[in-house]
């Protein structure tokens, strides 16, 4: 390991220590982080004010970060590890009693200041926060939002003590009630319905979204303080896009696949591309061969060969839309419109219970969304009872399109291969990938449930290589193995 500078040695070895400590959290979330990135970010803390917390934070996620997709999990982690205060320390403004918004605690002590009713107290912390909102101070939103959680967030007993929760804040002041007022705040007399009120209304979504991100920040920090850092970083980051389960991905998750589908296309053509190629020569030319041995005698020292013709791969994509594997056919269906601007000639089909073609959905420049919503009206992927039939299925795709697997194309199959005990249709499969060049299947269920209930997974992995892939990372290193 690189020596570290003067400067880094008279650090404080618990400053080290939590930074270590830091960075293994960031990695045990998937962010990838090497050695050398941890020693970049020790010596980055010795240019780095440490009491300027925004300047500790983009300094660190400048050395250790590598795609903006990690931010969100490393701002998570990061306010865990350095939080902004500590409940209960000098200075801390968690027990504030209100002063600084004008309020006094709602149902005080007997013979105390009367104070503010509940609701009372709610009506002025909902203008305050109007208030603030149209103010756009970040950092009076933030204090509020510590000011919030300790009158409206609080839950009961935990193990660890008290326990704090989000929604019951934003239950009781509700600030998406709030738009129509700060819409007209924000416009004044500018008149409705041009680019001003756009912009405003863009402007308050923002502001919204900053509020509720200080209220989760501050519930986290509370969190760590009574369970521990270590604990509530296992459930307070979301995973990664590329390790979210295709068959739970929500609609945002969809989103963030969509990204990074267009680069793992491009990849999987280059790997498909280089298993064609037998050798940097293509045939033996043997007229040229023969001509060149004349002036060794005969012996044909030197060959000559033909150059090869380097060409694109043609595909054929099977993808089981059936509701079974709907979040898995979605992303399958971003793949294919993918693969068609990296491939030669791509010919995409979709089944349920029998086979349609969907290539046409998926012409250049249309959107996916709008082509997963046609698949389903207009294609003829239900022939009986809407139940997955691989059997029938591929026997259509087999008899109406006999021609489109052939030596030069390779065969994608993407489903979970349950059958509901119909015939798996084992012969047509066997026949297609013998006449295909490759063939490979995709399944988004775990290895160890193939085979059970209405699975037919291994007896398709005895006639077509399946692998995994439950998550866009798998279907990296699958990619990569190809």
């Amino acid at each position: 390991m690189t020596e570290l500078s003067h400067g880094e040695r008279d650090r404080p070895a618990s400053l080290v220590s939590h930074l270590d400590d830091f960075v293994r959290a960031v990695r045990q979330a998937g962010v990838p982080i090497g050695i050398s990135d941890a020693i970049d970010a020790a010596r980055a803390m010795v240019t780095i004010d440490l009491l300027d917390r925004e300047q500790l934070r983009h300094g660190l996620a400048a050395v250790l970060l590598k795609r903006p997709t990690h931010r969100p999990s490393f701002d998570a982690l990061f306010d865990l590890w350095w939080p902004t205060t500590i409940t209960g320390a000098p200075g801390s403004d968690d027990d504030s009693d209100g002063a600084e918004w004008g309020m006094k605690q709602a149902d005080p002590e007997p013979g105390g200041d009367p104070g503010l009713s509940a609701e009372e107290l709610t009506d002025g912390m909902r203008a305050q926060l109007a208030q603030l909102l149209l103010d756009g101070d970040d950092d009076a939103l933030r204090r509020f939002a510590k000011f919030a959680i300790g009158r409206f967030g609080q839950g009961g007993q935990s193990p660890g003590g008290q326990s704090f929760f989000s929604y019951r804040v934003l239950r009781a002041l509700s600030p998406d009630t709030l738009v129509a007022g700060l819409l007209q705040g924000l416009l004044g007399g500018q008149e409705r319905g041009g680019l001003a009120e756009q912009v405003a209304r863009q402007t308050i979504r923002d502001r919204l979204a900053a509020f509720r991100s200080h209220i989760e920040t501050e519930i986290r920090r509370r969190a760590a303080e009574q369970r521990g850092k270590e604990n509530v970083a296992r459930t307070a980051v979301t995973p990664l896009a590329d390790q979210v389960d295709f068959l739970r991905a929500q609609h945002k998750d969809l989103a963030e696949l969509r990204r990074s589908v267009t680069p793992l296309a491009r990849r999987m053509a280059t790997r498909l591309a280089a298993r064609r190629r037998h050798g940097r020569r293509g045939r033996l030319d043997f007229r040229r061969t023969v001509r060149a041995s004349l002036a060794t005698g005969g012996v044909p020292l030197v060959t000559a060969h033909r150059p090869r013709r380097v060409h694109k791969p043609e595909l054929v994509v099977l993808c089981d839309v059936s509701g079974s594997v709907a979040g898995f056919s979605h992303f399958t269906l971003l793949l294919t419109a993918a693969l068609r601007e990296q491939f030669s000639g791509v010919r995409a089909f979709a089944f349920v219970d029998t086979c349609d073609e969907v290539t046409r959905f998926f012409a250049p420049g249309s959107d996916v969304a709008d082509a997963v919503q046609r698949i389903g009206r207009e294609a003829q992927v239900v022939w009986f009872d809407g139940h997955s039939d691989y059997g029938h299925s591929l026997e259509t795709f087999a008899e109406k399109w006999s021609t489109v697997v052939g030596p030069k194309s390779s065969l994608l199959i993407l489903g979970d291969g349950r059958t509901n005990y119909r015939n798996p249709g084992l012969a047509t499969l066997a026949a297609l990938v013998k006449r295909s060049r490759h063939a490979y299947w995709l399944n988004p269920e775990p290895r160890r449930q193939w085979g059970s209930g209405d699975s037919a997974a291994e007896d398709y992995a005895e006639l077509i290589e399946m692998v995994e892939c439950r998550t866009a990372e798998q279907l990296t290193d699958f990619i990569t193995c190809l």
